[in-house]
Parts: structure tokens; C-alpha cells; sequence
């Protein structure tokens, strides 16, 4: 198909036919997906809300626990993963060691 001669119309039409036909299609493949998870987790013994509650509540392990307390402000904690808070930023750019905010 040469689109440089269809006219503006007649390519609005066309990717608007073009459009439809792409939705349709993901809706066909979605429901197929979910038929073939369907059909898995069937086979497999394993109840469908089961399957999709796990999916969207991910095991909580725990809290980690607090490593290190600011002395100056107990409210502020940290655990000592991620980036360091500011206050510990600080407290060793002053020059003291991370071993007295310990806790």
C-alpha cells in the first residue's frame, strides 16, 4: 500500500481502522494470557485468588532494626541502609566517628 497517494481523510480513516484493530487484538491476547494462567493454576491445585493475592501482597519479612540514634534528637534513627540521613552526614563531616551513634 503506497500511502503518499491516499488523501489526509483517507489516512484518518485508515489509522483509525488501524487503531480498532490493535485494541482488539491486546484484548484477544490478554484474555488468552489469562486462560493460560487460568489453565496453569488449575492444573497446578492452586485456587486463582490465591494466586493473585500473593501476586499483590509480597511476603513482608520484617522490620529492620534501628542501628544507629542521633544524641542530640532520639526521634531520628537509622538503619544503617540507604543513603545517610543528613544528620549523620553531619555528625562525620564535624569529625566523630559513626561508632557513637551507635545504639
Amino acid at each position: 500500500m503506497n500511502l503518499s497517494t491516499l488523501t489526509v481523510a483517507e489516512l484518518r480513516n485508515l489509522a483509525q481502522k488501524v487503531q480498532q484493530e490493535v485494541s482488539h487484538r491486546e484484548r484477544d491476547d490478554l484474555n488468552k494470557a489469562r486462560e493460560q494462567i487460568m489453565a496453569i493454576a488449575q492444573q497446578a491445585g492452586i485456587p486463582l485468588k490465591q494466586l493473585i493475592q500473593d501476586g499483590l501482597h509480597p511476603r513482608v519479612v520484617g522490620k529492620v532494626a534501628v542501628k544507629f540514634r542521633n544524641p542530640d534528637n532520639s526521634s531520628e534513627q537509622w538503619t544503617g541502609r540507604g543513603r545517610q540521613p543528613l544528620w549523620v552526614r553531619h555528625w562525620l563531616e564535624s569529625g566523630k566517628s559513626i561508632d557513637l551513634l551507635r545504639v
